[in-house]
């Protein structure tokens, strides 16, 4: 896998940028549900850029043996919210949001230092890695950010239809994920999914970049 092929420097340099960049989307989650009414992710200490609060040990692992890693999903209780479709949405939006938020920051060493030092690889690695949590946690599909911030625009008749619809498409979504990115290049040469996300992270890290 790429993460393997590394030197340990740069490996420990991706793990820590992971470790910042998915305490940050986690807590982003958290806070924004707090904020909106729901008390349930701050009760169990979400709310919290503490790493450990955030990161799962199997999703860890899984990220240096396969790739494909996560962190603890933030409970979230939408009942406590006033207006519960509205407010899910902003708090599935917080995550990502977050993210590119910590890619622009990202920038500023990128654009003003040297290459080649340390901070301008951390820097680098956490703003491309944050672009693409980003890009993929916005994609339509269950259980990614994305597919909740859709529902914001499905109307009230319909949204135990669409409801149920990303409950029984989930396990499909995360067969293709896995095929796409481990037999599609083998059979196509490239990932459907993959060869999207670094396009468009390339396109808006050049657009930041211009920007800062």
């Amino acid at each position: 896998m790429f993460l393997q092929s590394l030197s340990p420097l740069v490996l420990l340099i991706y793990f820590l940028a992971l470790v910042l960049i998915i305490t940050v989307h986690e807590c982003a989650h958290a806070w924004v549900a707090k904020r909106l009414g729901d008390p349930t992710a701050d009760r169990m200490g979400r709310v919290s850029l503490n790493p450990l609060r955030h990161l799962d040990l199997i999703g860890t692992l899984m990220l240096f043996l396969v790739g494909i890693g996560w962190g603890k999903p933030v409970p979230v209780n939408s009942r406590n919210f006033k207006r519960p479709i509205r407010d899910e949405a902003l708090t599935a939006f917080a995550g990502p949001t977050a993210n590119l938020f910590l890619a622009v920051l990202a920038a500023f060493p990128v654009s003003y230092l040297e290459p080649g030092g340390v901070i301008f690889l951390f820097a680098n690695v956490v703003l491309e890695l944050s672009l693409v949590l980003f890009l993929f946690n916005m994609l339509p599909f269950p259980p990614l950010d994305g597919s909740k911030i859709v529902t914001i625009f499905i109307s009230q008749k319909y949204q135990l239809v669409y409801r149920g619809v990303l409950q029984r498409s989930m396990p499909y979504f995360m067969l293709f994920v896995i095929l796409d990115i481990y037999l599609l290049p083998k059979v196509l040469g490239f990932s459907i999914v993959m060869s999207t996300v670094s396009t468009a992270t390339f396109w808006l890290k050049a657009a930041i970049l211009v920007i800062v």
